[in-house]
């Protein structure tokens, strides 16, 4: 469990390689595109609770990996953000399913460390593109909801994405209280 503290808050943060392809502002809403390097990721996926509490126990899960609860011992470094895969519900909620994800450090790429903890699995993860929008604070499942919907109503029907999933990114470890950084992503469709 110390480690896993004195990763989160002392280690660096590596931000997830990237590169913004655009800015645009439709309305009050800013957005970019941006392209995102392929790599190995940590990954748990949890269901049947609601959203804040199953996202919450899934970055735990993998913080605890990062923080040496996996066979070697070793304590990988911290990176940024932590990525939460979700399915639109009903009305103004999520469905009760989220995959947390967070990318492996660039020094453990090549040779990771195997989870000890088998709910986690470790997959390659292509390169994708995104539309991205940010908010600030301390955000929760209805703060999604309403910044993919303002995302989706400045993008209109032209815009080619994943219509039936998107990204919430959370950047900031949660003893961060201000100038917190949290974004929603639109995975761009091929073609």
């Amino acid at each position: 469990m110390f480690g896993m503290i004195r990763n989160s808050l002392f280690s660096q943060t590596e931000n997830r390689p990237c590169q913004t392809l655009k800015t645009e502002t439709k309305g009050e809403l800013t957005f970019e595109e941006r392209e995102y390097e392929a790599g190995n990721c940590a990954s748990v996926t949890l269901s049947g609770k609601p959203f804040d509490e199953s996202s919450g126990e899934g970055a735990l899960k993998l913080l605890k990996y990062v923080g040496g609860a996996n066979e070697q011992g070793v304590q990988l470094g911290m990176t940024s953000p932590v990525s939460m895969i979700v399915q639109p519900g009903e009305g103004d909620s999520l469905q009760p399913k989220v995959e947390v994800q967070i990318r492996i450090p660039s020094k453990f790429q090549e040779n990771v460390p195997k989870p000890t903890d088998e709910s986690i699995e470790i997959k390659h993860q292509a390169g994708f593109a995104v539309y991205s929008t940010q908010f600030g604070g301390y955000a929760k499942e209805a703060n999604w909801v309403e910044h993919a919907a303002k995302l989706r109503g400045a993008l209109g029907d032209a815009a080619s994405y994943h219509r039936h999933f998107y990204v919430c990114a959370g950047y900031d470890s949660p003893m961060k209280p201000i100038g917190r950084k949290n974004e929603v992503w639109f995975v761009k469709a091929e073609g």
